[in-house]
């Protein structure tokens, strides 16, 4: 196995989680984000699809998801940035036995809203959601998601039928928005007891026409939203790029002059809601970015229009993928925007993408890149 380097950060700096198929990464700079020490590989020849830091009541404390051949997908965290890890029998993830399911993956950490510093969630496949209330020394099933009346309904998409995005309210601990591929959005607002649906105005592109918005049976693939204003959410579908006003009770179409509404990855800017980034793909079957160009888009008024942002990326034979977790936004300013590819190469920009540049090359497929200030 491949020895380990490792980082120290200091209080301010930012951090770059970056998940691969083959282990994971942390890195760090300074406020200016030109430079960045590399630690890892950590789990070494182990996908990691979800990491998370909390910070919150005190912490430094990492969070990774590992998928084992032997453990299966199970979460270790470490309080020293990586040197040391605790063991898979830690944490447990798991379906209570009247279930009758089994945890196949832990596709997302997210931490809970600031007035429960003791929260966590993860989002896992098949698609359920569990919650700690004690820092993660255990788990148990939201409940009222899984017996929710649509559960036996909900598909696979090409992923598998997994729920991959986790939005906590901040300004409401009680709401929370998650999404399923495919099942598509749904909203609690009282704390996870009850869920409703919020796919109004979001095509189901691959079933018939007249089939074409369901209730509920949409491929999501990312939802975001914004601190400031958490009833500015967006959404990237497949095929289909939106925006809501509402918290999600009605979808509006905002692809306008992107080469492709399809793609995975979708970030906002932490300073304004009306700006978000995505990196189009060319379509379902041909899942690389369009004219071999690796191009990010940029939108400053909330989907009217968008601007491709090239400066420092490859705009010749850039066969890329990005994935739905493999691109982040820090909350410095100006803001820092991060993304990984398949083919093992990590970008990012410190002036909210008007210039990029290659932060490492050579990584195994990237996908998850989450950030933070320590």
């Amino acid at each position: 196995m491949p020895e380990a380097n490792h980082v120290s950060p200091k209080a301010g700096d930012p951090l770059l989680l970056v998940g691969t198929m083959k282990g994971a990464f942390v890195l760090r700079s300074d406020a200016s984000r030109k430079n960045w020490e590399v630690g890892g590989p950590y789990f070494p020849g182990r996908a990691i699809y979800a990491m998370t830091y909390d910070s919150r009541d005190g912490r430094n404390r990492l969070w990774a998801a590992v998928n084992s051949s032997y453990w299966g997908s199970y979460l270790s965290t470490s309080n020293d940035f990586g040197k040391t890890w605790t063991e898979p029998e830690t944490y447990g993830v798991k379906f209570p036995e009247d279930a009758e399911n089994s945890v196949k993956q832990i596709w997302q950490i997210v931490p809970g809203n600031a007035a429960e510093p003791n929260t966590l969630y993860c989002g896992v496949e098949p698609a359920a959601l569990f919650r700690s209330d004690d820092a993660g020394e255990t788990w148990s099933l939201v409940k009222g998601l899984y017996d929710h009346p649509h559960r036996p309904q909900w598909q696979p998409g090409g992923g598998g039928l997994c729920l991959h995005t986790v939005l906590p309210d901040p300004a409401n601990k009680d709401r929370m928005h998650i999404a399923i591929s495919t099942g598509g959005v749904y909203r609690t607002d009282d704390g996870g007891q009850t869920w409703e649906v919020r796919n109004k105005g979001v095509r189901a592109q691959f079933l018939p026409p007249e089939q074409w918005y369901p209730e509920f049976g949409q491929c999501v693939h990312k939802i975001v939203s914004h601190p400031s204003n958490p009833q500015r959410l967006f959404l990237q579908n497949h095929w289909g790029l939106y925006r809501s006003d509402d918290g999600g009770d009605s979808w509006q179409d905002i692809a306008n002059g992107v080469p492709s509404d399809f793609g995975f990855a979708l970030e906002i800017d932490h300073h304004d809601p009306n700006t978000a980034y995505i990196i189009p793909l060319e379509s379902d079957e041909f899942r690389c970015t369009p004219e071999a160009k690796l191009r990010v888009y940029r939108t400053r008024n909330a989907g009217e229009s968008w601007e491709p942002l090239t400066n420092g990326l490859p705009q010749e034979n850039a066969f890329e993928t990005v994935l739905r977790d493999g691109m982040a936004g820090d909350t410095l300013n100006p803001a820092g925007l991060y993304f990984g590819t398949r083919n093992g190469k990590l970008f990012g920009t410190n002036d909210g993408g008007e210039s990029w540049s290659a932060i490492m090359k050579g990584l195994p497929a990237v996908v998850c890149v989450k950030t933070a200030v320590v």
